[in-house]
């Protein structure tokens, strides 16, 4: 690692993200099935939720353009990566789902989720998405989910910032994205 390097992961981290990243790591070291993962990372993830001293001033501006992913940490065997959503009013994703398993926290306001089931093509019939659930995810909330069956997009539907966190058990630095594919079968709801 260069001292660039060096000196812009310093820059980036709080102690709180360390202490947050030192419990993921121990869970992610248990090699356990990746929902029970999930699980026990969600309960690493939840008391960070919200605290001043989690993110710095930097980990939480907004792009006026779409959502931003500031990346808080990728673990150095790519087990794992920590990232920070910005949401500004009224930015989504697209309809998507994840190359592994997820965690996400909303550290501040509120995220909208529709969770969807996709429906294979059958008959002559298409493939289709079927809406399963609309959740919102307040500050302080947690929920994973594993792959298959992690189809969902989210927005921010407030008039405030949101920001959440998103632990992947993927090296989000290497990939530049935690999306495995974009979906644009029409959707019913």
């Amino acid at each position: 690692m260069s001292a660039s390097t060096t000196a812009y992961r310093a820059a980036r981290t709080t102690g709180r993200l360390d202490t947050l990243v030192a419990g993921v790591r121990e869970v992610v070291g248990r090699g356990l099935p990746p929902d029970l993962t999930a699980y026990l990372v969600g309960e690493r993830l939840a008391p960070h939720l919200g605290a001043a001293d989690l993110l710095t001033d930097e980990q939480c501006e907004g792009d006026p353009a779409r959502y931003r992913q500031h990346l808080l940490h990728a673990e150095h065997d790519g087990s794992f990566s920590v990232v920070g959503l910005v949401w500004l009013p009224g930015q989504r994703t697209s309809v998507h789902d994840h190359v592994s398993w997820c965690v996400t926290g909303v550290h501040e306001g509120a995220e909208h989720e529709r969770r969807y089931r996709l429906i294979p093509a059958a008959g002559g019939a298409p493939a289709r998405l079927v809406a399963s659930d609309d959740l919102v995810n307040r500050q302080g909330e947690v929920c994973g989910f594993a792959p298959p069956g992690d189809i969902h997009r989210v927005w921010n539907a407030g008039t405030e910032r949101a920001i959440s966190l998103h632990v992947y058990g993927a090296d989000i630095s290497r990939l530049g994205t935690s999306v495995r594919r974009v979906y644009e079968l029409p959707a019913a709801r």
